[in-house]
């Protein structure tokens, strides 16, 4: 268990398989439940969709930890290089080219806030946030879901480079080519 109350990655080894989604972030422990149909559809669609473009050398990979010091969030879904060691507790943060969020109900302050921050600082080159419930700051006539394509910036921070909309198409050039429309993957 931890010690003086800061959790690390390590201390989620000894917490037992209960089906709850455990995550350190910032040596603290985040617990989630299993997110919904829409959430783990959406995951699946942009899943196939990155399988079917994603560059030689590199993996689309879903629901695993991406290591960073001592904290261990567990982005929805990443790209990331290959190879690294199938049997380690995550993927070293070097390797993840892009990591993806979709803002659940529960997860609102982690995938706006605390997450981009730390993908961030770590030096993750891309965050994609999609947005799949009505948000404040959604525009008029705009439907969901809202893909935000971010590029990490020389401060380490991230910088939109587009926003998407279901129904629109666009084409992105980072971390690799690839065009999407947003609607297109929840079925």
């Amino acid at each position: 268990m931890p010690h003086a109350d800061h959790w690390t990655a390590a201390d989620l080894d000894n917490i037992p398989e209960d089906g709850l989604r455990y995550e350190v972030l910032n040596g603290q422990l985040v617990v989630n439940a299993a997110p919904k149909p829409r959430h783990q559809l959406l995951i699946k669609g942009l899943e196939r969709a990155l399988d079917a473009v994603v560059p030689s050398g590199h993996i689309v990979v879903e629901g695993l930890g991406v290591l960073i010091g001592d904290d261990e969030p567990i982005p929805d879904l990443m790209v990331v290089t290959v190879p690294f060691d199938l049997d380690d507790r995550g993927i070293p943060v070097e390797q993840v080219k892009l990591a993806v969020e979709v803002v659940s109900k529960s997860t609102t302050l982690q995938d706006r806030m605390a997450k981009p921050v730390l993908y961030g600082e770590a030096g993750i080159p891309n965050y994609w946030r999609f947005e799949i419930n009505p948000f404040r700051g959604q525009l008029s006539g705009e439907c969901l879901p809202v893909l935000f394509a971010h590029e990490l910036g020389d401060d380490k921070t991230y910088e939109l480079t587009h926003r998407v909309a279901a129904g629109d198409t666009v084409t992105l050039r980072s971390p690799f080519e690839f065009t999407i429309d947003p609607a297109t993957l929840l079925p």
